[in-house]
C-alpha cells in the first residue's frame, strides 16, 4: 500500500483499516460550508481551503484526511454576505452539530483517537464545538475515553509576518474579509482554475451598524456579497500564506499528539 496516500476516500477499507491499526494516525476533518464568494469565487470555496490545506498538513505529521463537511452553517450578513444568496445552502445549527457528532462517532468506532477539525467557515465555529462536546460525552458514556480532539480555524495560524504580506497598507477587518484578498489569493494559489481572475471585484467596503435587525436588513450588504475589495489578490500572496499556515498547524498538531 502507497503510504503517500492522505486522503482517507482514496483508501479501500483495507488499506484504511490497516493505516488506522498500524500507524494511529492524526485524521484531520475539514468544515467548510456551500456558500456565495462574490463573482469570482466557487460556492465551495470554504471547503476547498480546508481540505487542501488538511491534506499538506496530513502529509507532514503522517495523517489522514476525511472529505470535508461540505454544508456549513448559516452565512452571516456581517461575515459571509447572508444566507439570502443563490446557491449559498446551509444547514440549521443543530443539523450540522449532529454532523460533526457523528463522523466523530463513526471515526472512534473505526479506532481513532486522535482528531483534528480544520475549519474554513467562520460560522461554524461555535457549532463545531457543540459536535465535539456531545461526541466526547457520549463516547465517554460508552467507555471511550481517549478520543483527543483539537478543532482550530486556518486564518489563526496567520502571523503578523504574513498578515503584512497579504495587505501591506494594513488589515482592514478579518469579519469584512469574506472572499476578499485572503481567500482570493489562496484560491489563486491553490486552484486558479476555479477562480474568475477577470471578476474580482474592487469597492469600498461594507458599512454595518453596530447592531444586528432581524428579519436582515440586506441594504449594507454589497450585491455581489463581497465584504471588501478582493483587488490586492495575489498567487504569491497565496503561496505566503499556504506555506506559513501549513508547517504551523503541523507543528501544532505533533505538540498536541506526540508519538
Amino acid at each position: 500500500m502507497a503510504v503517500d496516500k492522505v486522503l482517507m476516500s482514496d483508501l479501500t477499507w483495507m488499506e484504511y483499516h490497516e493505516r488506522i491499526q498500524r500507524d494511529k494516525p492524526i485524521v484531520i476533518v475539514p468544515a467548510g460550508s456551500l456558500e456565495q464568494h462574490g463573482p469570482h469565487l466557487p460556492l465551495a470555496t470554504d471547503a476547498i481551503i480546508p481540505s487542501e490545506i488538511g491534506a499538506r498538513v496530513a502529509r507532514l505529521v503522517g495523517g489522514l484526511v476525511t472529505p470535508a463537511m461540505s454544508y456549513g452553517y448559516k452565512s452571516q450578513p456581517k461575515s459571509g454576505g447572508g444566507n439570502h444568496f443563490p446557491g449559498t445552502t446551509s444547514l440549521d445549527g443543530s443539523t450540522f452539530a449532529d454532523m460533526l457528532q457523528d463522523i466523530l462517532r463513526e471515526l472512534a468506532r473505526h479506532g481513532v483517537r486522535k482528531v483534528a477539525v480544520i475549519d474554513g467557515h467562520y460560522e461554524n465555529e461555535a457549532f463545531l464545538t457543540e459536535g465535539i462536546d456531545l461526541s466526547l460525552r457520549e463516547l465517554a458514556a460508552h467507555g471511550i475515553k481517549d478520543l483527543k480532539v483539537v478543532k482550530c480555524a486556518y486564518w489563526d495560524f496567520i502571523t503578523k509576518a504574513t498578515e503584512k504580506a497579504l495587505f501591506p497598507d494594513g488589515l482592514l477587518s478579518w469579519a469584512l474579509e469574506h472572499a476578499a484578498v485572503m481567500e482570493t489569493s489562496v484560491m489563486l494559489y491553490l486552484r486558479p482554475d476555479l477562480v474568475r481572475a477577470d471578476l474580482i471585484p474592487d469597492h469600498g467596503p461594507a458599512q454595518f451598524p453596530p447592531y444586528d435587525v432581524y428579519p436582515v436588513d440586506t441594504r449594507p450588504i454589497p450585491p455581489d456579497g463581497v465584504l471588501s475589495s478582493a483587488a490586492g489578490a495575489s498567487a504569491e500572496k497565496g503561496r505566503i500564506a499556504i506555506e506559513q499556515i501549513v508547517p504551523d498547524i503541523a507543528a501544532a498538531l505533533k505538540h498536541e499528539f506526540p508519538q
